[in-house]
């Protein structure tokens, strides 16, 4: 870049004023002189373009580029305004080939303000055939790939409970306001069937009956609702069911149902009469998750107060309790044909249980050092928890083993349930939304073995292909494989080494 050392700038404003406009007008003409000479150099005209400084056009006229204003004719206003507008530039620039790529650059300047490299707008369209980068090919594919599980459902209130139902594509949502919303899902939608206000405080807790007719609910009010389906009318009132707020619900069969509350309660109900069955007070502390088998003989139940406590359900009274544990039991599964039972616990912790020996756990295993407080079995080896991290992950039982992440949240997850099929998991968090997590890809994973080599630290991090977020080794798989092509390649060259 040239720098004129006749053109001084002047350090003070007041110098500016004793300037007077013949001598302005004698500097200029210098410049001019010197730009002329310096002309016939190839290299230099390009450079005084650059520097929008005059530059002889064909028929030898001066044309002048930038923001002076100086014209052809040697004339000059000192009193002219700057311009930087496109218009001014473009007229400036004139003449025949020289003049006319100088236009043409200065054209492709103005386009383009403050040096950008900015491009003029074009469509984008989905199509990644028309694509050479990998990683905008696979972002394309994957918004064009069908979806596999229905979109969120977002509500203004805090959703307590979920539950699907047995035979149609519902769920039930339960709200803190007491009322319960009905959706019918699909992939590419979901469509609000109804609103129904049950409670006058919050819904605890949403279940279907077996055969779908009915819907029950509990409550801070301490009162059980059976809701009519099909009518959306009253089925049946339990009201002030329990002495202190009911938690939970389990659903036995079409008729019989049992309800725990904060204070250690539990209770057994027939829809066929108007009284509870039988009361059993064994604990002090809220009861957590209602559970049995397919045989409904043990009705099992998990207490804040770290117990776990086993009804006989025809001889009504109680089986077994067991040792207390330091921590509170929050939830529960049955496994392995019915021969095991898993307890979550408030310090990660899994403890197994054979059936019908609920007085000390068989087995332990650490979990995944957060606090689970949600469990549903998703196979018959294979459970999800979930709790306070956001995460839900999917354990091998008997042998233990973190199979990964199934899915997250944002936030504390609150309810979690799978659908009559299996192939879908629905959570909801403290965020007020409700996700799905297609889990079909289970029924073609494999038994593990005991003495099977795993690595604890990455399974528990693993991302499985429901969730949201891929995993950091798949970046470099690609690089693996590349690798490997090229050491097949008979014409690569050979590999120096030591």
């Amino acid at each position: 870049m040239h720098t004129h050392n006749n053109f001084k700038t002047p350090s003070d404003e007041d110098e500016l004023d004793d300037l007077d406009e013949d001598m302005v007008v004698g500097v200029i003409a210098e410049i001019e002189q010197e730009v002329l000479n310096e002309s016939d150099s190839d290299n230099d005209e390009y450079d005084l373009v650059d520097m929008g400084a005059p530059v002889p056009d064909n028929d030898g006229d001066v044309s002048y580029d930038g923001n002076d204003s100086i014209s052809s004719d040697d004339s000059f206003d000192p009193n002219a305004a700057d311009s930087d507008s496109d218009d001014s530039m473009l007229d400036e620039a004139g003449g025949g080939s020289a003049g006319g790529a100088t236009s043409a650059k200065k054209r492709k300047d103005d386009d383009n303000p403050s040096g950008s490299n900015k491009q003029p707008e074009a469509s984008f369209d989905l199509d990644e055939d028309d694509e050479t980068d990998e990683t905008v090919r696979a972002m394309i594919a994957a918004i064009k790939k069908p979806r596999s599980s229905p979109p969120e459902i977002k509500l203004e209130d805090f959703i307590t409970d979920i539950c699907f139902h047995p035979d149609r594509d519902i769920i039930a949502l339960a709200t803190i306001i007491g009322d319960v919303h009905l959706y019918e899902y699909d992939n590419e939608a979901n469509k609000l069937l109804r609103t129904i206000e049950v409670h006058s405080k919050a819904c605890r807790d949403v279940e279907f009956t077996e055969d779908g007719r009915f819907l029950l609910t509990c409550s801070k009010d301490k009162c059980v609702m059976v809701t009519d389906m099909e009518t959306e009318k009253l089925k049946k009132l339990y009201e002030t069911a329990h002495d202190d707020a009911i938690n939970t619900l389990h659903v036995l069969n079409e008729n019989l149902f049992a309800s725990g509350d904060d204070a250690g309660t539990v209770k057994l109900w027939d829809l066929r009469t108007k009284n509870a069955i039988f009361e059993l007070k064994e604990l002090e502390d809220q009861i957590t998750q209602l559970t049995t088998n397919e045989q409904s003989k043990l009705l099992l139940a998990t207490s804040a107060d770290g117990y776990l406590t086993t009804f006989n359900i025809s001889a009504r009274k109680m089986y077994v309790q067991s040792e207390p544990y330091e921590e509170e039991l929050n939830c529960m599964g049955v496994y392995r044909g019915d021969s095991k039972l898993v307890v979550g616990t408030s310090k990660g912790r899994l403890y197994t249980y054979n059936w019908g020996q609920f007085g000390y756990h068989c087995d332990m295993y650490p979990g995944i050092k957060s606090p689970i407080s949600l469990m549903i079995p998703i196979t018959d080896r294979i459970a999800c928890v979930a709790g306070e991290d956001g995460n839900i992950r999917a354990c091998h039982i008997a042998p233990y083993r973190n199979l990964g992440v199934v899915g997250q949240h944002n936030m504390p997850i609150e309810s979690l349930d799978v659908n009559a099929s299996g192939e879908l998991i629905a959570s909801s968090s403290h965020n007020n939304d409700v996700r799905f997590w297609n889990v079909k890809y289970f029924e073609d994973f494999g038994e593990i073995k005991y003495n099977e080599k795993h690595n604890a630290y990455k399974e528990q991090r693993h991302n499985l292909p429901s969730s949201k977020c891929s995993n950091t080794s798949d970046f470099f798989a690609d690089l693996t494989k590349e690798d490997a092509d090229g050491d097949d390649d008979p014409g690569a060259g050979p590999s120096n080494m030591a």
